[in-house]
């Protein structure tokens, strides 16, 4: 069997009396591509080194961008959710402003309640007399008119 690769030629033979993998042989072929390539050189340890950092920083990175979203994330949906709850307040702030306002009306109108209760001005009928209506004539009735005065008396401070 024989395997053909761009650089190289693999003629295996196997041979079962022989060693089969040991016996295989590489002979060099003509190449396909030819040109003036550069030759990749080894990795050092150097090299090594700095690569798994620069993957250790990068996903480090990649983190602190993740966290750093879903904190901004966060800490717009709480900035919304305090202006929603700012203007609650303020709504409320207000209705109790109205309410109070009413509330202290209320109160003038059961003080001067409570005052003429407490002085007695405003006294109660402590009976009720029932009369008779008088049937009268209207003929007697009569009728005061006052003359018309077009003189205004003007009275400042009282």
């Amino acid at each position: 069997m024989n395997l053909s690769s761009a650089r190289v030629r693999i003629e295996q033979t196997e041979d079962y009396n022989k060693n089969s993998y040991a016996t295989e042989t590489i002979v060099a072929d003509n190449t396909v591509i030819d040109g003036g390539f550069i030759q990749e050189k080894p990795i050092t340890i150097q090299e090594m080194f700095v690569r798994r950092i620069n993957k250790a920083l990068g996903f480090c990175i990649t983190v602190a961008i993740s966290v750093t979203f879903i904190s901004y994330y966060t800490a717009m949906n709480c900035e919304a959710k305090l202006n929603k709850l700012d203007s609650e307040i303020v709504r409320l702030n207000a209705e109790n402003q109205d309410l109070q306002a009413e509330l202290d009306r209320f109160q003038s109108f059961n003080n001067v309640d409570n005052k003429v209760e407490e002085f007695n001005l405003l006294k109660k009928a402590d009976k009720v007399l029932e009369i008779t209506a008088l049937n009268a004539d209207k003929k007697n009735v009569s009728h005061v008119t006052k003359p018309i005065n077009n003189n205004f008396d003007w009275a400042i401070g009282y």
